[in-house]
Formats: C-alpha cells, sequence, structure tokens
C-alpha cells in the first residue's frame, strides 16, 4: 500500500510493502548478537505432567518457554528508566511509533589508548531540521554484526558529546548497531545515556535508545520514515523491530 503525508510543510510518500528491517533475530542459543557476558537465550518446550509443549515430541501444539536478557541479546530499545529508579517503563515511555528519521554512517576513531569512539563531529554534516530520530550506522558495515560476540571486546562506542547534541536538537531516538552508547567498562558512569536522557535534572521521559540493530548497506543514508516496534514489557527494555521505510519527496 501507499501513503503519503505532510511533516514540515513538505509531502512525502511512500510504499508499505518496501522497507529495511533493522533488528537482528533472537534466536535459541549462541547463535545470536550478544554483550556483556549475558546468557544466550533458552527456547524450552514447556512441560506440566504429561503435557509437553512440542510437537516434536509428540505433543498437541507448540508452547515454548523462553529465557533471554533483552540488553544482551538482540535489538532492544530502552528508555530512561534503564538508569533510573524511579519505575520508568518502555511501555510507559514510548507512546508514539513512527518518526522522520536520518540514517548516517560514521567512522569511528581510534584513541590512543585502543578505544573506538564516534564523536560529535561525524554528525557535523546532518541536517536535523524537522529530525525525530537518527540511525548511526558505524563502519565498516557488514553482516557478522548479526551475530557478534561483543563480551570483553571494549566494542565502539558513543563520546557523550554525541548524545548531547542530538538531546540539544531534540532527537527524540537513536538507533545504532553497537551493544551501547557508552564504553562496555567505564565504572557505571554511563555519560552518553546521562546525557541523551538528561537524568536526573530534566528526564526526557519519551526518549528512546535502540541498540544492537543492523542497518544493512542498502538502506542509504538520507531521510526514512521509521517505526519502533515493541512488546509491550513494563520494564526498561523491550526487544524491538525498528523499521525504516525510504521515502519520496512528492
Amino acid at each position: 500500500m501507499k501513503f503519503s503525508f505532510t511533516h514540515h510543510d513538505k509531502q512525502y510518500s511512500y510504499d508499505s510493502r518496501v522497507f529495511h528491517d533493522l533488528s537482528t533475530p533472537i534466536r535459541n542459543g549462541n547463535h545470536n548478537v550478544n554483550a556483556y557476558y549475558l546468557a544466550d537465550p533458552q527456547f524450552e518446550p514447556f512441560r506440566a505432567g504429561g503435557f509437553v509443549g512440542s510437537v516434536a515430541e509428540g505433543g498437541a501444539c507448540n508452547c515454548e518457554d523462553i529465557t533471554f536478557n533483552a540488553h544482551g541479546n538482540g535489538t532492544h530499545t530502552e528508555c530512561v528508566g534503564h538508569i533510573s529508579a524511579d519505575g520508568y517503563t518502555i511501555n510507559q515511555c514510548l507512546d508514539q511509533f513512527q518518526f522522520m528519521a536520518a540514517v548516517i554512517s560514521v567512522k569511528p576513531e581510534i584513541k590512543e589508548n585502543g578505544d573506538s569512539v564516534v564523536y560529535a563531529a561525524s554528525l557535523n554534516d546532518l541536517d536535523l531540521d524537522g529530525v525525530e530520530a537518527v540511525v548511526i550506522r558505524t563502519l565498516p558495515n557488514d553482516e557478522t554484526k548479526l551475530e557478534k560476540r561483543y563480551s570483553g571486546t571494549n566494542p565502539t562506542y558513543l563520546d557523550p558529546s554525541v548524545t548531547k547534541l542530538l538531546a540539544d536538537n531534540n532527537i527524540q531516538h537513536i538507533i545504532l548497531d553497537l551493544p551501547s552508547v557508552d564504553r562496555e567498562e567505564d565504572g557505571g558512569k554511563l555519560l552518553a545515556h546521562h546525557a541523551f536522557w538528561q537524568y536526573p535534572k530534566a528526564p526526557r521521559n519519551s526518549a528512546t535508545i535502540t541498540e544492537l540493530a543492523y542497518i544493512p548497506n542498502e538502506a542509504k543514508d538520507g531521510m526514512y520514515l521509521l517505526h519502533i516496534h515493541i512488546a509491550a514489557f513494563e520494564s526498561d527494555a523491550s526487544p524491538s523491530k525498528p523499521i525504516l521505510y525510504p521515502l519520496t519527496a512528492v
């Protein structure tokens, strides 16, 4: 189906059948992206008395118990509840689901200590006028990110200047292909998270961060319509499925 809409006095159209799925799947076992030494997802048939939730094992239907951690087992969207004790949940904070999004590819810089960091200067050429979400693809980019094991590797992260810049420009949502906006081990400071959510001074309750996404090379840099799908978890984060729809200016 084709749709058209107006945003900031500009008209766009898109085809709902043409899109880029930015989510990484969550599978049983270790064929998943993984971070922070979290256990791999486990899918087990439910068992009770003589019932087994597996058709393959003779049951009438499939009924699985699934154990996972959203923060390290795949693409997930988190809210300010991730760094607060105030009871914020992603199901409460994310109350809109479609946004104008800018996709940008950035090449991290290597610091003297070996850290791979994205700085605000990488976004200097990005026009944020009318943008509600920014999708950050780090280079190089390939499908190994779909099953990458990040624990203990000190992966690329964002300098807090990036998230502060986005917050200062009222960007509500960040989607990136990294385990976190912050360094893997930073002594619990989480400076980039705090800079984006402006917590605790002026919490941006409706703002979200989506991590461990995969932005395929086919999704070229530019403007898109973004739809963020989540499960209705009353928790700080939920597995998510960000979808990009290419736009045509009318």
